[in-house]
């Protein structure tokens, strides 16, 4: 089974747009895959893309907070774990 590691938490989810917004706690590059985590959710994503304020990035760090299109619904306070 693959290493998972802690990153951050998802705290906001716009449903209509599929949108996750996750506060990060470690470094997030995109090409990585996601692990969300939480009461009912348990799904893994690949980052095609990401944004903060509405611009692309390929890259964001710990204390950042950053928008991801997602595939499944998530919830507030999902965990988010990076896959090695």
């Amino acid at each position: 089974m693959p290493e998972e590691k802690l990153i951050g938490r998802v705290s906001h989810y716009y449903d209509h747009i599929h949108v996750a917004i996750l506060d990060l706690t470690d470094t997030l590059i995109v090409g990585q895959t996601l692990h969300f985590k939480g009461a009912t959710d348990d799904c893994h994503q690949v980052v095609s893309q990401m944004q903060i304020d509405h611009q692309d990035i390929q890259s964001a760090k710990a204390g950042e907070s950053v928008g991801i299109r997602v595939d499944e619904k998530l919830h507030e306070n999902d965990r988010v774990f990076a896959v090695a």
